[in-house]
């Protein structure tokens, strides 16, 4: 799937923001994952940084089926990939822009989402066949750097900020009105420990801020 492929995938998401799981447990997984469906997300991100986080997308791919995209973050190496490949993930995402990484990632039939924050290393991710940017860290550059990145990107590239997004429609309308299409959040939606009560009440709080952004 090149980045046109995913544009028009990603354009069909009705609630097009990514759940990072960071310290989800196999326990756990099936419970936080299905509250998260509840409230419209399906697209969901393990870090591998994560207890037994291969067996939690192993877990919740065959739980979820096709209702959702499951796959991990937190991806640095060549092998990384291929073991998320086995365990049966659909998505690669990373900190980091690694070529060999990304095309690795394609080579497997795999969603590449690499971390870019330079038009240095967005270019080179494209590339090098990466399927959407993730703006990491996003809390540290203001939404006008990525309205300057339209200017010269791709319009079908996809791009996600990750870090520091809250659910405020003021922030979320900001970032939209700069070309984003859709979040990846970490913290403000899942921490470890966290029940699926819990988040599902935070999953709604995120939805409902998006749906008053536009």
């Amino acid at each position: 799937m090149d980045y046109h492929a995913f544009s028009r995938l990603w354009q069909r998401t009705t609630l097009p923001l990514v759940a990072i799981l960071r310290g989800l447990t196999p326990h756990d997984a099936p419970a936080v994952a299905e509250a998260l469906l509840e409230e419209g997300f399906t697209w969901l991100e393990v870090p591998l940084n994560s207890p037994d986080a291969l067996s939690s997308i192993t877990l919740l791919r065959k739980q979820l089926g096709r209702r959702s995209y499951v796959g991990a973050g937190t991806v640095l190496t060549v092998e990384q990939v291929d073991a998320v490949a086995d365990a049966g993930g659909q998505l690669i995402i990373s900190p980091n822009m690694n070529p060999d990484v990304i095309r690795r990632s394609r080579a497997r039939g795999l969603v590449s989402m690499p971390g870019v924050i330079t038009p240095s290393e967005a270019f080179a991710a494209l590339d090098a066949g990466a399927c959407a940017l993730k703006l990491f860290p996003a809390d540290t550059v203001a939404p006008r750097m990525l309205s300057a990145w339209r200017a010269v990107l791709p319009a079908e590239m996809t791009c996600l900020p990750v870090g520091g997004i809250e659910p405020d429609v003021a922030q979320l309308r900001a970032w939209r009105r700069a070309g984003t299409q859709g979040f990846g959040l970490g913290g403000g939606l899942y921490r470890r420990g966290d029940d699926a009560l819990a988040v599902k009440q935070k999953a709604r709080a995120y939805r409902e801020a998006w749906e008053n952004s536009h």
